[in-house]
């Protein structure tokens, strides 16, 4: 069986410390955020998993269609270990040249600038092992497209005890998205964030509430 064009993997593991609530669940216009995430990406392609340590936490607001990966612990009882290794647990998985990765906390995220990402993937220099946002602090991991080739490399990283996006992106050749909009990567970590966030939506009303 030939691999799909573009798989998507939807992270959903993080612990929301500082958010004080599952972000995956958070409202956003009447739609858990992971549901939000999940509907764009299918836009992009059929084959979309969510991974998570806690499939049974999110079944609820997805599709009885929708693919899980269960993220598993170094450990019983213990926490995941971070968005790598669960891209790295989740990459074999997974039959596709290119791989959209996303966490589920990206309100902002729009999937006309996804698509016209997508487009533009055939343009990527073979070298390059992934087509990611640049910003001043470094790459944007967790919004942009990574080469399936790239799995031998993630392995070998985190087998040695590696755990950072940043410092294993430093040893690769990546090649960066031009002209991202600034709000696509805004991200909500604490009440105060999302409040903000929400603030400055449209307000729902009968007459634009659908």
């Amino acid at each position: 069986m030939s691999a799909e064009p573009l798989a998507a993997l939807i992270l959903a593991g993080g612990l929301s410390r500082r958010m004080g609530a599952d972000k995956a669940l958070l409202d956003l216009a009447g739609t858990p955020m992971l549901r939000h995430t999940w509907e764009i990406a299918q836009t992009l392609t059929p084959a979309v998993w969510v991974v998570t340590a806690w499939p049974e936490r999110y079944q609820a607001c997805l599709p009885a269609s929708a693919q899980w990966i269960l993220e598993t612990a170094p450990l019983p009882n213990t926490p995941p270990s971070g968005p790598l290794v669960a891209f790295a647990q989740a990459l074999p998985q997974v039959e596709a040249d290119w791989v959209l990765l996303l966490p589920c906390d990206l309100p902002a995220l729009r999937v006309e600038v996804l698509a016209q990402w997508q487009q533009a993937l055939p343009q990527v220099p073979p070298g390059a092992i992934a087509y990611l946002p640049h910003q001043p602090q470094g790459w944007e991991p967790l919004c942009g497209f990574y080469r399936r080739t790239c799995l031998p490399n993630l392995q070998t990283y985190v087998a040695t005890g590696g755990r950072s996006f940043q410092q294993w992106l430093a040893q690769q050749p990546v090649q960066a998205i031009p002209n991202v909009p600034a709000e696509m990567l805004v991200n909500c970590n604490t009440p105060a964030d999302w409040a903000r966030y929400r603030a400055q939506l449209p307000l729902q009303t009968p007459d634009n509430a659908g």
